[in-house]
């Protein structure tokens, strides 16, 4: 028997299996920028999803979905703060030109042609500027899907990147390691990892026969 067999049901919260939940382990990283992931209904529900695990560690933010059939999709920002879209398009501006303000940070999550349909059709975002990360950095860690597009990263990964160049390098390395632990614990269930090369290991509740 596998030790996906071996588990029963998956946290509502942070949807990994239950015994290997992180939700003990997610920090509470405080920010003045505000984070607004929007999801697409497709992605939101896939337990591999990482956009819902940045917003766990940070209490400054929202998830709304979008993709609903017949529903509208309601992005809104407080007043006085600058509202960007995280996306790497033509002619977006280096994310580093609104360091130092208050910001909303809304990051669209789901596949690239989702993600390039979001600003289209959601009106609150045709006028807004968009961003996209620094040139260079470490390529992706996520492990759990294959990244089809070059210099791809996983939702929390360019979350993180975005937030170091807003907030500082401790926000960024906060939210990598909560990911790494997460891409993880998730190997080690598929018996892709053993647990001695997990980070922090597996809790030992955690222990499942194999």
């Amino acid at each position: 028997m596998s030790r996906r067999d071996n588990v029963e049901a998956r946290c509502p919260r942070c949807r990994l299996f239950q015994r290997v939940c992180v939700c003990s382990i997610v920090p509470r990283l405080e920010t003045h920028t505000r984070l607004v992931l929007l999801v697409h209904r497709d992605e939101e529900r896939k337990p591999t999803n990482t956009g819902r695990l940045a917003t766990l560690a940070l209490p400054n933010s929202e998830l709304v979905r979008h993709g609903d059939r017949g529903a509208t999709t309601h992005v809104a920002w407080p007043e006085g703060s600058q509202p960007l879209l995280l996306f790497p398009e033509e002619g977006a501006h280096p994310i580093s030109r609104y360091a130092g303000g208050p910001t909303t940070l809304i990051v669209p999550d789901g596949t690239w042609r989702q993600a390039a349909k979001m600003k289209k059709r959601i009106p609150a975002l045709r006028d807004i500027p968009t961003v996209c990360l620094p040139e260079g950095g470490h390529p992706t860690a996520y492990r759990l899907r294959a990244e089809r597009k070059e210099g791809g990263l996983a939702t929390i990964e360019a979350i993180a990147r975005a937030f170091g160049v807003l907030e500082g390098a401790q926000i960024e390395a906060a939210l990598l390691e909560l990911f790494q632990i997460m891409v993880e614990r998730t190997l080690w269930v598929r018996g892709q990892l053993s647990a001695d090369k997990v980070r922090g290991g597996i809790p030992d509740e955690s222990a499942l026969p194999t």
